[in-house]
């Protein structure tokens, strides 16, 4: 058999399954990779986590550090960066700036990781 006379059979199309909900738009999914590449570091975990860990998941820059074996400079780092995210706010007070959780952004991660999972994930 020569080339011109091979049959090519067409590929089938696969057939999609429908859409249960709308995915993540490109600017969504930029500005969660941008909080989850925040959260990717085990120091800004535990400084969030010792934000979150206080009463009205707020602190004071020098509470923050306790029991992280970290300097201030980096920790100062950290802090901007989760600012930065979205993930925190702060506010100056007197000589010390406070530190708070902003528990929408928290939600909505927590939100797009569970609707990802799909509906059989049971916490």
């Amino acid at each position: 058999m020569s080339k011109s006379e091979l049959v090519v059979t067409p590929v089938s199309q696969c057939a999609a399954a429908p859409l249960m909900r709308e995915p993540l738009s490109a600017r969504s999914a930029a500005e969660l990779a941008a909080a989850f590449k925040a959260l990717a570091d085990p120091a800004r975990l535990r400084v969030l986590s010792a934000i979150a860990s206080r009463a009205g998941g707020e602190a004071c820059v020098c509470d923050v550090s306790e029991g992280i074996d970290l300097s201030q400079p980096t920790i100062s780092h950290h802090l901007k960066v989760l600012r930065e995210a979205g993930l925190l706010t702060s506010e100056r007070r007197a000589s010390w700036v406070y530190y708070r959780v902003v528990p929408d952004a928290l939600q909505r991660l927590s939100a797009v990781l569970a609707v990802e999972s799909g509906p059989e994930v049971t916490a």
